[in-house]
């Protein structure tokens, strides 16, 4: 049965939802609080039924009996408040996403920089939420169609998430072959192998995944690199923050592109705050970042 959402109230015993556990505002509550203290991510009572759904299944893998007995266990176990922030987020990823954004990438970003790079110069992208993995292999193959010798130059991607799981994923870049259907078939046939023992999935290739560099980094916390990256995807994050969250998030992403460097952002989502005085709107949901001269 659908658990069903109750009236809220601000008596903290009422329940906001009923089903198999009890969840009360005061159990709602304190989830929003811890999640949004560790990642930011902003969680109106609206929200209850799906957070119940969420992490109901944590409650019984667990085999803990109530809400309340499970948050204790949030806030005193490391391991279990990152299994909640990732119960709680959506992994909703495929190849070549937007593919507007990937066209831009290489006529906008690889293709013009192309002598320089093979002058020896380096090349820096991010993609700060990758999930499992989809993302920056698209920005890998997209790479690789202008760059085949990629590898052989000083190229890099760097591709994080808040999920240790995921980030496994990405990390073993074996993928369904249905998961592939939207890579076109030339970079399909080049860039990807069969997997021995299972003809259903395919691997990413080593020309690929030497690209890329999986690290665990919640975005709310210290990001231990400098930049500047040419380019930043940073698509469907900024949906789970508050207004000044996000605002402070577009500031520290635009402070390490590099001039001239685009930055890439989910449909529903809007650039705002600090950002916007050195960021200029350069197509569909695409932002570049102004040369020094012109700011």
């Amino acid at each position: 049965m659908t658990p069903a959402l109750q009236r809220s109230s601000t008596r903290p015993t009422e329940l906001l939802v009923t089903g198999e556990f009890a969840f009360s505002a005061a159990d709602f509550r304190a989830i929003a609080e811890i999640a949004k203290a560790e990642a930011g991510i902003d969680l109106p009572e609206s929200k209850a039924t799906l957070v119940y759904s969420r992490l109901a299944k944590r409650l019984r893998s667990l085999g803990i009996a109530t809400f309340a007995e499970y948050c204790n266990t949030v806030h005193s176990n490391d391991q279990e408040r990152s299994s909640m922030i990732a119960a709680l987020t959506t992994n909703v990823t495929r190849f070549f996403r937007e593919p507007h954004h990937f066209e831009y990438l290489r006529n906008n970003i690889l293709e013009p920089r192309a002598a320089h790079v093979r002058k020896g110069g380096r090349l820096r992208l991010w993609s700060s939420a990758c999930s499992t993995g989809q993302e920056p292999y698209s920005m890998a193959l997209t790479v690789l169609s202008v760059f085949p010798d990629a590898a052989e130059l000083d190229i890099r991607i760097l591709a994080t998430d808040l999920n240790p799981n995921v980030v496994a994923h990405g990390k073993r870049g074996q993928y369904r072959k249905e998961e592939l259907a939207d890579v076109p078939q030339a970079m399909r046939s080049k860039w990807l192998e069969a997997v021995p023992g299972d003809s259903d999935s395919m691997r990413v290739s080593d020309a690929a995944r030497s690209l890329v560099a999986f690290r665990e980094l919640n975005l709310m916390g210290s990001w231990p690199f400098k930049g500047p990256f040419d380019a930043i995807f940073c698509r469907n994050v900024a949906i789970y923050f508050d207004h000044d969250t996000q605002g402070m998030i577009w500031g520290r992403l635009s402070n390490l592109l590099a001039d001239d460097g685009a930055l890439y952002i989910g449909h529903s989502e809007r650039v705002s705050g600090s950002a916007l005085k050195v960021l200029t709107t350069d197509g569909v949901t695409t932002y570049r970042k102004k040369s020094e001269t012109h700011r």
